[in-house]
């Protein structure tokens, strides 16, 4: 894996280290390659813009520094691909002069937060709750068996273009997070974006979600690949569909990256896409412990606690409130329940076998990871990090700014939404569509 920088820079002549002449990629050189030494992510640390570790691919002519579109424009710098070139920048840009002449990154634009809102915890908020315009997309509500062994169910809401097309356009499956559903604000407007784009739409709600505990006697976890798979399986059989693609947010990001790193390059799966992906179980447990992220714990906790109390009512031979005792943390809530009625040891051995981290090395898709370096909870562990960036099938695009899955941009209207943007531009670049998203 290359490791790419974005940065916005008013100088139009950089200071280049070093550079290898043989390369994958072209970019003009408002966004320039980076080494990821010390002294670059100190320079790093003072800048607004994004940072991009992305597995370069293809070829370019050999050059170093060259002119830009007809000699007048800022200089392009090549990505090396047997080593890195390391630029010294000094100013900020602004945002709109910066643009991507790569083909393989013409799909994402830099990320400059809305004004106010470089606060994390702004970000996340404001990025839940910001009102939407009401969302119009038809749908037609089917249940889908995903274990038959107990007979769990899920519901998705599908939305097919006509049916002489249907099994030839992409097919967009859509994984809300935790205590999240198919009507949740960031999933209705990738399901919009998605379907304006020509695809087809599935929005799939995980296990007990979406009002839906009577359908399944179990609880559902981060585990829980193989209920993706189920739908993947049935809606291809159903309706013919050759090419599928996984978007899944936060808990949901888990889910089809593990999913992806199970199956490979198994058809109908061609590309996966995920926002700030729990990858790290145990890391991003932990972090919502942290005082700073009380409040989210809380919000996750009182809903969990309410699920497993309706789950306790309606399956009383299965669930007990009896020897449970206080449940004060996520951690404590897998540990007392989760591992308990789910067949893992403990919290820890849940952790480690839900976790996508254990599988990303064996992703054979096009496979795109949207992270913030300031989400409040979610943690790349240094050796998922190295796994992700040694697989040449994935993309990591890391922002400063971001906050959990808000990434609420200066564009006006829907826009605003740059990660849903971003992730819809990639996958339809990923399979090759060139309709508008």
């Amino acid at each position: 894996m290359h490791e790419i920088a974005w940065w916005h820079v008013r100088s139009p002549t950089p200071k280049v280290d070093s550079f290898d002449p043989e390369c994958t990629s072209v970019h003009e050189f408002n966004s320039f390659v980076v080494s990821r030494d010390s002294r670059n992510r100190a320079i790093a640390d003072r800048m607004d813009s994004c940072i991009l570790w992305h597995a370069g691919s293809g070829g370019c002519s050999p050059h170093s520094l060259s002119p830009g579109p007809g000699g007048s424009g800022p200089p392009i710098v090549q990505i090396p691909k047997s080593g890195r070139a390391s630029v010294t920048i000094d100013i900020v840009q602004k945002p709109e002069d910066a643009r991507v002449v790569s083909p393989h990154l013409a799909w994402l634009h830099p990320f400059v937060p809305r004004r106010g809102l470089k606060n994390a915890h702004l970000q996340t908020l404001i990025g839940n709750y910001l009102p939407r315009p009401a969302f119009r997309l038809d749908s037609k509500a089917e249940i889908v068996e995903v274990d038959p062994l107990d007979g769990s169910r899920v519901l998705c809401h599908c939305s097919w273009q006509p049916e002489p097309v249907r099994a030839d356009r992409l097919c967009v499956v859509l994984v809300h997070g935790l205590e999240g559903s198919s009507d949740s604000q960031y999933v209705q407007g990738l399901a919009a974006r998605a379907w304006n784009a020509g695809c087809n739409v599935i929005r799939m709600n995980m296990r007990n979600c979406a009002d839906t505990d009577h359908l399944t006697p179990t609880l559902y976890h981060s585990g829980l690949s193989g209920d993706v798979g189920a739908v993947i399986e049935h809606f291809a059989q159903t309706e013919g569909l050759r090419r599928i693609a996984l978007l899944g947010y936060s808990m949901g990001g888990n889910l089809v990256l593990k999913l992806a790193g199970e199956w490979g390059n198994r058809p109908p799966l061609c590309a996966v896409a995920t926002v700030c992906p729990a990858i790290d179980l145990a890391a991003g447990s932990d972090a919502l412990h942290e005082p700073a992220n009380r409040g989210y714990e809380w919000h996750f906790l009182r809903n969990l606690m309410r699920r497993y109390r309706r789950k306790v009512a309606l399956y009383p031979e299965v669930y007990t409130n009896r020897d449970i005792g206080p449940i004060r943390s996520v951690r404590q809530f897998d540990d007392k329940i989760v591992a308990r009625y789910c067949g893992f040891r403990d919290a820890d051995d849940y952790y480690f076998r839900a976790a996508s981290a254990r599988v990303v090395d064996r992703i054979a898709v096009p496979t795109l990871i949207l992270h913030a370096l300031d989400d409040p909870f979610i943690r790349l562990q240094p050796s998922t990090r190295a796994a992700i960036q040694a697989n040449p099938h994935i993309t990591l695009v890391e922002t400063r700014h971001g906050g959990h899955c808000a990434f609420l941009g200066n564009d006006r209207g829907d826009d605003i939404h740059w990660a849903e943007a971003t992730v819809m531009r990639y996958l339809l670049h990923a399979v090759g569509e060139t309709r508008a998203s």
